[in-house]
C-alpha cells in the first residue's frame, strides 16, 4: 500500500518514482571517471546519468522528471559551476569525493565541513585533547616491550645505548643508512643497545644483532588528535610512548649503558646525552613557510623552532651533518660535525651502459621526497619528455609509498606514465645505479645532507640537483654535480648530460674522488667514536 501511494504521488508531481544517481564531473576528467565506476559499484541497482559541463544544459531539462537519491560530486579548492548546480538541485544527497577518492555524506556539520575544507577522511573525526565535548577517537598507547638478544658484551667494554624512532634496517631509507651504519662502527669499540619504535610487521633483525648486543622493542603509539591542535610539534606526541621511557629506565640498570644517544628531534623528550639532528627540521619548515605562505606553515615553523632550539641545549654534545648545521643551531648547542657517509667498498662504481636512463631515489615516508618528486613529474618533464623520446625514469619510492603520497598530496596516486617506473621498497639499489646515466635528486625543501647523493657518487653517477638537494657536501657546479633550481635550469643539466657522455663521465669521476676523500663510513666511524670516547672520560674524571 505504501510503494502504490508513493507512486501515485510522485506521478501526479510529474517525477519518475524511483530514485537515480546523479553524478557531476565537477573536477579532473579522469578523477570524474573513476568516482563515476566507483558510485555504480556502489548503487548498482540504481539509473545512472553523468553530468558534464558539455551536456549539463541538456540534462538540467531532462533531470527534471526525476528524483534524485544520491548525488556524487568531485570537490575542489577553486570555484566549479558544475558543483554549485549540484547543491541546488540535491543539497542533501550529495556524496563528496575528495581528489584521493575519498568519499563523504555531506551535513550540516563540523565533519563535513572539514572534509568539504580539503581535510583527509580519516582525519576529520579527530579533536584535542581540550575538546569540551566527547571524542569519537582517542589516541592509543601500547604497553611493554620485546627483547632480543643479539652478540655477547665483551668484558671491561663500556656499553652506549642508542634511541632510534624506527627499526634501521632494511636500508630503505638515508635515516636508515646513517644509523645502521654508524651503529656497525660504534660495535667496534663499544658494547651497543638499540632502542626503537615499531609499525607494523617487525622487520628482519639478523643484520643489527650482528653488532647490537640487545636490541628493545616498543610498538609506536597511535596518535589521534588534528595535528594543528598543540603547541608542541605532532611528531613529538607521536612518539611519546610510557612504555618505552619505561624500558630506558630499566635497561639502563640491566644492560648498564652510560650513554644514551638519541636519533631526531622528536625524541629529545626521553633525554639523554647525544642528540642526532639527522636535519635541522625547523629549517625544512622555514624553507616551506618561505615557499607557501600559509597560516599552517607558519604555525608549524613557530612550533618546531620553539621546540627544536630548547631541546638541543640539554644534551652534551649535538651531532649535526654539516657547518650549516652548526651555524643554524648556534651556540647554545654544543654542536660537532659528523657527516653523513657512505660505503664505498658496496658501492662499488662500474662503465656505464649506453641509453638516456634517468634514476631518483627517495621514500615517501619523508614528505619532502614527495615534493620533490611533483617538481621532476609536474615541472620538469614536460619540458624534456619530447625532446627526449627514448629517455626513461626510474622512481623508487620506498614501502608502503602510496599511503604516505595520500597523507601529503591531493591525488589518489601519482599519474601514470608508460616512461616513468615507479618501484615501492627495493632491497638492493646498487642494479639501479649500475643501469642508469644519470642521477636526479629535484629536491626542493631540504634539510641535513642527502645520502642518495653520496652513493651516486660512490657509484660514479653523475648528478643533477637542486642547491638544497646537494647541501652541505662541498660539491661544484660543473665540477662534481649540476645544480638547477628553476624547472628550466634543471631540465638544461638534464638535456646537457645526457647529450654528452664526456662531459657526465668528468663530473661523476670528479664526484668519486671527492666521497672517497671525505665520506667514507670507517672514518666517519672512527670520528663517532671518538665523541663518544669524550664523553665517556668526561664522566670519569
Amino acid at each position: 500500500m505504501k510503494q502504490r501511494l508513493k507512486r501515485l504521488i510522485f506521478r501526479l508531481l510529474g517525477k519518475d518514482p524511483e530514485a537515480v544517481v546523479v553524478t557531476f564531473a565537477s573536477g579532473d576528467p579522469e578523477l570524474c571517471r573513476r568516482m563515476a565506476d566507483q558510485v555504480r559499484a556502489l548503487v548498482p541497482d540504481r539509473r545512472h546519468f553523468l553530468v558534464t559541463p558539455e551536456n549539463w544544459p541538456a540534462m538540467r531539462i531532462e533531470l527534471k522528471r526525476y528524483r534524485i537519491g544520491l548525488a556524487p560530486v568531485m570537490l575542489g579548492r577553486e570555484h566549479n559551476a558544475l558543483r554549485g548546480a549540484a547543491y541546488r538541485v540535491a543539497p542533501r544527497k550529495i556524496l563528496a569525493f575528495n581528489s584521493r577518492l575519498e568519499r563523504h555524506h555531506l551535513r550540516l556539520n563540523l565533519a563535513s565541513f572539514l572534509f568539504w575544507r580539503g581535510v583527509p577522511l580519516d582525519r576529520i573525526w579527530l579533536r584535542p585533547s581540550w575538546w569540551p565535548l566527547p571524542k569519537r577517537e582517542h589516541s592509543v598507547l601500547p604497553v611493554g616491550d620485546r627483547i632480543c638478544e643479539g652478540r655477547p658484551c665483551t668484558s671491561g667494554r663500556r656499553r652506549i645505548a642508542v634511541l632510534s624512532p624506527y627499526v634501521p634496517y632494511p636500508l630503505s631509507h638515508g635515516g636508515a643508512v646513517r644509523i645502521y651504519y654508524l651503529l656497525r662502527e660504534i660495535a667496534h669499540e663499544f658494547d651497543v643497545e638499540l632502542f626503537a619504535f615499531t609499525e607494523g610487521a617487525t622487520p628482519d633483525l639478523t643484520p643489527l644483532l650482528e653488532f647490537c648486543a640487545r636490541i628493545i622493542l616498543v610498538e609506536k603509539p597511535r596518535y589521534r588528535e588534528p595535528r594543528w591542535s598543540t603547541l608542541l610539534p605532532p611528531e613529538v606526541h607521536e612518539y611519546r610512548s610510557p612504555a618505552m621511557r619505561r624500558a630506558i629506565e630499566r635497561e639502563r640498570a640491566a644492560f648498564g649503558f652510560e650513554t644514551l644517544q638519541v636519533e631526531y628531534t622528536q625524541l629529545t623528550e626521553y633525554g639523554g646525552d647525544v642528540l642526532v639532528e639527522h636535519d635541522v627540521t625547523f629549517d625544512l619548515f622555514a624553507q616551506i613557510a618561505h615557499r607557501e605562505r600559509t597560516l599552517t606553515a607558519r604555525w608549524n615553523l613557530y612550533r618546531w623552532k620553539r621546540f627544536e632550539q630548547r631541546a638541543v641545549g640539554r644534551f652534551r654534545r649535538v651531532v649535526v651533518m654539516s657547518k650549516k648545521d652548526v651555524e643554524l643551531l648556534g651556540p647554545r648547542a654544543n654542536c660537532a660535525v659528523v657527516e653523513n657517509g657512505v660505503d664505498l667498498a658496496r658501492f662499488s662504481s662500474a662503465p656505464e651502459q649506453n641509453g638516456q636512463r634517468m634514476l631518483f631515489i627517495g621514500s615517501f615516508r619523508h614528505f619532502p621526497n614527495i615534493a620533490a618528486y611533483r617538481f621532476f613529474a609536474e615541472r620538469v618533464w614536460p619540458l624534456l619528455h619530447d625532446k627526449f623520446p627514448a629517455s626513461v625514469v626510474t622512481i623508487v619510492c620506498g614501502p608502503d609509498h602510496l599511503t604516505y603520497w595520500r597523507a601529503f598530496a591531493d591525488s589518489p596516486e601519482p599519474t601514470a606514465d608508460p616512461r616513468i617506473r615507479m618501484l615501492g621498497f627495493v632491497e638492493d639499489v646498487r642494479p639501479l645505479y649500475l643501469e642508469a646515466n644519470l642521477v636526479l635528486v629535484p629536491t626542493t625543501v631540504s634539510a641535513g645532507t642527502n645520502i642518495k647523493v653520496l652513493e651516486a657518487m660512490a657509484m660514479r653517477r653523475a648528478v643533477v640537483s637542486t642547491s638544497s638537494g646537494c647541501a652541505g657536501l662541498g660539491l661544484l657546479h660543473g665540477h662534481s654535480v649540476w645544480i638547477g633550481d628553476t624547472p628550466e635550469a634543471f631540465a638544461a643539466g638534464i638535456a646537457t648530460l645526457l647529450a654528452d657522455a664526456k662531459r657526465r663521465a668528468e663530473i661523476a669521476d670528479s664526484a668519486h674522488a671527492h666521497a672517497a676523500r671525505h665520506f667514507d663510513w670507517q672514518a666517519i666511524g672512527e670520528k663517532h667514536r671518538d665523541l663518544l670516547r669524550s664523553l665517556a672520560v668526561a664522566v670519569a674524571d
